[in-house]
């Protein structure tokens, strides 16, 4: 299996530059990142190439934190604003090399016509980016509430709505289990259209767990299925790390 380094999670404690050259160090062979948006892109370009990794994905940016906000794209009165920010987003997926930009919905509270905007807004992102996957991940209501959408089903129904080939779900096991459904159900009701696969353990979000329900069942389908796609390790490690890692040897 492909695994990717999720380097908004992993090595917390230090600046991203290191994150890369620790991941590299680890045995990663690629990473995806949050917001890197602080450092100059040559530089964690450059970082990246000398750790011998490929950056695969980031995200497209929160917004205004201090109102706690979670993305730009399904808000009122917001719309120059995400198309700023996707430009942006857009620039730096492109100098880093990576393939992917998670496209960040918001929370749109009682916002009327938010389902129609949010539609608009991955149309927007789609188009300026043809060369790229535009994802759509669905956060579960526990740690996200009031997120645009918590479901597999919820995120593919604004994703038909917009109806563009480059625009993908991002598949995240953690997300689907909290939300009380089966990973495996979830991953053959939707693969066609999945275009990114993350893991996490199940409750907690700390390493993963795949010896055990329902990440080892979940994993074993996506090999009996023939998914040659990149996993990402996105978990908050228990006790540093490295110390955290010795999972990845149940893999082999």
């Amino acid at each position: 299996m492909k695994l990717s380094a999720n380097l908004g999670f992993l090595w917390p404690d230090l600046p991203l530059l290191d994150r890369i050259a620790a991941a590299g160090r680890a045995g990663f062979q690629a990473v995806e990142l949050h917001w890197p948006y602080d450092v100059p892109a040559p530089a964690v370009r450059a970082a990246a190439d000398r750790a011998g990794l490929r950056i695969l994905a980031l995200n497209s940016p929160r917004g205004d934190l201090s109102k706690a906000e979670f993305g730009l794209a399904c808000l009122p009165g917001r719309e120059a604003e995400f198309r700023d920010s996707i430009a942006l987003a857009l620039d730096h997926a492109r100098a880093l090399g990576a393939g992917a930009l998670h496209v960040m919905a918001g929370k749109p509270g009682d916002a009327p016509g938010w389902e129609a905007r949010l539609v608009t807004s991955l149309r927007h992102a789609a188009d300026a980016a043809p060369d790229l996957t535009i994802l759509m991940e669905a956060l579960n209501s526990t740690d996200n509430p009031g997120y645009a959408y918590a479901t597999q089903d919820q995120a593919d129904a604004i994703r038909r709505a917009a109806d563009r080939p480059n625009l993908r779900l991002m598949f995240d096991a953690y997300h689907v289990a909290m939300m009380g459904q089966d990973p495996v159900q979830q991953w053959r009701r939707h693969r066609g259209h999945i275009g990114h696969v993350q893991i996490a353990g199940i409750p907690g979000r700390a390493e993963p767990a795949i010896d055990a329900a329902p990440l080892q069942g979940f994993l074993a389908t996506m090999v009996q299925d023939g998914y040659a796609g990149w996993i990402g390790c996105e978990y908050r490690p228990a006790q540093g790390t490295e110390a955290g890692l010795g999972w990845r040897d149940k893999l082999a």
